[in-house]
C-alpha cells in the first residue's frame, strides 16, 4: 500500500513511521493529553503516567503500518493530526485485564481498567464472530485545524488502511462527544455506551468527571 494516502488543501495524510514518533509524542503532549476529556479533567500530567509502557505500545502499533499522520505541506511538514491504531485479537481481552490490574492508580491506570471492563463485557470477537479487528486507539487533531473535517479524513483513511490489510472490522472507544458524533457520521455504529456519572469506585465516588457534553464513553464499530 502507498505510504501517502492523499493530500487536500495542503494537508497530506500518510502512514506514520517509527522515526516520526519523537515528534508525534511532542504533538500529543501539546494537543491530546490536554484535550481528551478524561485526561484533561483529571488535573494530572497524564502523559507521565505509564510513559515508558505507552511509548512501547505506540511504537508497536506504528510498526504494524496502521498509524497515520496528517502534515501541513505548506508549513514544513508540521504535524497537524494523527491516528494511533493497531491489530487486536481475542487473547488481548485477558492481556488488557492483567495489564490494567497491575497499573498504578493514576488517571491512565483508571482509564485502562474502565476500557478493559467494557471490552470484556461487550466482547466484539464473540459478538461478531471475528478473529481480529483494527482498534483505533487515539485520534488527535491540532487545535488550529479542528472543525475543518481533518478528523473525519483521518478516520476514513484508517478504514481504507484496515480494508487493505484484511481487517473485517474497525472499533473505537470514544470518550469525547464530538469524536463519537464524527465517527457516526462516517457510518460507525454505537453498540455500547456508559455514562461517566454511573462509573464509580469502591467508595461510591464517580471516577471521571469531564465537562459537558462529554457525558458517556461510546464504543463505535464498523464492518470494513
Amino acid at each position: 500500500m502507498a505510504t501517502e494516502l492523499g493530500s487536500q488543501s495542503g494537508i497530506l495524510i500518510r502512514i506514520m513511521s517509527v522515526e516520526d514518533y519523537k515528534q508525534v509524542k511532542i504533538f500529543m503532549g501539546g494537543n491530546f493529553y490536554n484535550g481528551e476529556p478524561l485526561c484533561a479533567s483529571s488535573g494530572e500530567d497524564v502523559q507521565k503516567c505509564h510513559e515508558k509502557e505507552n511509548d512501547e505500545y505506540h511504537i508497536s502499533m506504528i510498526e504494524q503500518g496502521t498509524c497515520l499522520l496528517a502534515v501541513d505541506e505548506n508549513n514544513g511538514g508540521r504535524i497537524v493530526g494523527l491516528v494511533l491504531a493497531g491489530c487486536q485479537v481475542p487473547s488481548d481481552l485477558e492481556k488488557h485485564r492483567k495489564e490494567a490490574d497491575e497499573m498504578e492508580q493514576n488517571t491512565w491506570g483508571r482509564i485502562a481498567v474502565f476500557l478493559s471492563e467494557i471490552e470484556r463485557k461487550v466482547n466484539i470477537f464473540e459478538r461478531y464472530g471475528v478473529s481480529k479487528l483494527l482498534y483505533s486507539h487515539i485520534t488527535n487533531v491540532d487545535a488550529s485545524m479542528r472543525g475543518k473535517g481533518l478528523g473525519a479524513r483521518l478516520a476514513a483513511a484508517l478504514m481504507e488502511v484496515g480494508r487493505s490489510k484484511g481487517f473485517p472490522m474497525m472499533v473505537a472507544y470514544c470518550s469525547s462527544f464530538y469524536s463519537a458524533r464524527q465517527k457516526q457520521a462516517l457510518g460507525m455504529e454505537c453498540i455500547y455506551e456508559h455514562a461517566y456519572a454511573d462509573y464509580k469506585d469502591a467508595n461510591g465516588q464517580v471516577v471521571f468527571k469531564p465537562a459537558a457534553p462529554h457525558t458517556h464513553l461510546r464504543l463505535m464499530v464498523i464492518k470494513l
